[in-house]
């Protein structure tokens, strides 16, 4: 617990703002103590592609925020207009998909749990030249 708010203190808060189905913001990332970076977040756990309607809303909600950063996460994926949106907008807007959110997760251990771990040896050449 102690290490996590360490972490916490040094990477600034975060903070889930909206909830399910309310089409806005759904969580707020402090970069710094003082807030002064912020990032807004939502999430979309869906089975459909997203669309560029939807990232376009997200921007659109930014702007009401006044924010210039913004990650939108959803378990699918996103339509390529809905990519060539996010990159001409004039908000720094990164769209994490499905198959991003699952390298995250195990990278940093979040939601996942490990049952198995494995050792792979290979020969130690060096320990053999010099025994001879």
């Amino acid at each position: 617990m102690a290490a996590h708010d360490a972490r916490q203190r040094a990477l600034g808060t975060a903070q889930a703002v909206g909830r399910s189905g309310d089409g806005g913001i759904d969580g707020v990332i402090r970069e710094d103590r003082l807030g002064l970076d912020v990032v807004y977040v939502q999430a979309k756990r869906w089975d459909q592609t997203v669309s560029r309607g939807l990232v376009q809303a997200f921007a659109g909600s930014l702007e009401g925020h006044r924010a210039n950063k913004g990650v939108m996460i959803t378990t699918s994926s996103f339509s390529a207009l809905a990519r060539d949106f996010a990159s001409l907008v004039g908000k720094r807007i990164v769209l994490i998909d499905g198959e991003r959110l699952a390298e995250l997760m195990l990278d940093f251990g979040v939601g996942v749990s490990d049952i198995a771990s494995y050792t792979v040896k290979r020969i130690d050449e060096d320990y053999f030249s010099e025994a001879l």
